[in-house]
């Protein structure tokens, strides 16, 4: 998601979960754990709107070894390089159900983390509050539109080394984890989007030049 306007692999320090709920804790060590990644790791272009792997159901992932924590470490990488808070492994090309995230939430605290084979939680009516604040992804890039989605989000999946985790986020934070799940189902976020406002982000696409190196599409 687009900001608003071996070798044995020794993380500096894994998410865990809190005892008795179940979430993972993924504010501590934050600043670390993510510049540990994306020093490991090599930056790769960014996919864009109407690649086709960006359209259709990723792969589960199945193994949780040395390839899955390389590319996590590229697309930490990735992600920072093109100056996001949240990426899908699609967004660099590889058919796989993981993403990764470096996102603050509303109060401004920092979280980082990676989970693969990501489900989101339905939430009870009950809880179902939207916020209608921009959107923008790497994958359209220089484009934003308002997007109602709830404020409140809880995703649940592995980690890098296929343990269940559940994660979960408001405000901003909620948004990314909203976003970068639906893009491992085929999902950008112009798709949920009125057809008006959907030609409105292809035409700030087309006007502008991405910051980050993008992957030309097939002709």
């Amino acid at each position: 998601m687009a900001q608003q306007e071996t070798d044995q692999r020794i993380d500096s320090g894994t998410p865990v979960a809190e005892p008795g709920d179940g979430f993972v804790v993924d504010t501590e060590d934050a600043e670390a754990r993510e510049l540990a990644h994306r020093e490991r790791g090599t930056s790769r272009p960014i996919t864009v709107v109407g690649n086709p792997v960006l359209h259709k159901e990723c792969r589960d992932v199945t193994e949780f070894g040395d390839e899955l924590a390389a590319l996590i470490d590229d697309m930490f990488a990735s992600q920072h390089a093109a100056e996001g808070v949240g990426l899908a492994a699609n967004q660099i090309g590889v058919d796989l159900k993981v993403f990764v995230y470096d996102c603050p939430d509303d109060d401004g605290v920092r979280h980082v983390g990676a989970i693969c084979n990501p489900v989101l939680e339905e939430l009870p009516p009950a809880e179902r509050h939207l916020d209608d604040s921009n959107e923008g992804c790497l994958s359209v890039p220089t484009a934003y539109a308002a997007l109602p989605r709830p404020d409140y989000a809880v995703v649940r999946g592995q980690d890098a080394q296929g343990k269940p985790v559940r994660v979960r986020g408001t405000g901003y934070f909620a948004r990314c984890l909203q976003h970068e799940t639906d893009h491992l189902y085929g999902y950008l976020y112009i798709d949920r989007l009125s057809k008006r406002d959907r030609k409105d982000a292809l035409r700030q696409m087309a006007e502008n030049t991405p910051r980050y190196e993008t992957v030309p599409n097939p002709s």
